[in-house]
């Protein structure tokens, strides 16, 4: 099974052609040259692919879509909000070394326990929320510089001290 990342999702259509924005988490600037299609989740956990006519860069965190197929904005407007996702290997050629979106799939290490992979990043002014299933629960991780030990890019792992009691509200 291919293993998919969570680049973004759709916030806004564009024009009258079927253009999309999609605000990535790419951690740099990139027109995804070279990329020839896209995953969109139609329902949870069914991915569909999206073949790209074209691709440019708005800002630094969103860029212009143009898919095959999709000609007026009405047929645009159906993809809003939906996330955007590449295979395992391609998402490694687009995403930034720093981006933080790079630490899915990462465990997360707490006192040398593992609480298990990362399987979104979800970004706040101040801190990263780090979801990963914790005994069959979705639960929400944040790594701050407080709680940050390090992060261990061989292994995979981000080492964390979490505050007391807080694993205790997923349980």
């Amino acid at each position: 099974m291919t293993n998919y990342n969570s680049i973004g999702k759709i916030v806004a259509t564009f024009g009258v052609k079927g253009e999309v924005v999609l605000q990535h988490q790419l951690g740099k600037k990139s027109s995804l040259k070279g990329l020839e299609s896209v995953f969109i989740e139609e329902k949870k956990d069914e991915m569909l692919p999206y073949f790209l006519e074209g691709a440019r860069i708005k800002n630094d965190d969103e860029l212009f879509l143009k898919f095959e197929g999709i000609e007026t904005k009405e047929a645009a407007h159906k993809l809003m909000q939906k996330r955007v996702w590449l295979p395992q290997e391609e998402f490694e050629k687009y995403v930034s070394k720093s981006a933080p979106i790079m630490l899915l799939g990462f465990h997360i290490i707490n006192e040398g326990a593992d609480l298990g992979p990362i399987l979104e990043v979800i970004e706040q002014p101040h801190q990263l929320l780090c979801r990963i299933d914790l005994k069959g629960k979705e639960a929400l991780i944040p790594v701050h510089e407080d709680f940050l030990l390090k992060i261990d890019q061989k292994k995979k792992q981000v080492h964390v001290e979490l505050p007391d009691g807080l694993l205790d509200i997923y349980s």
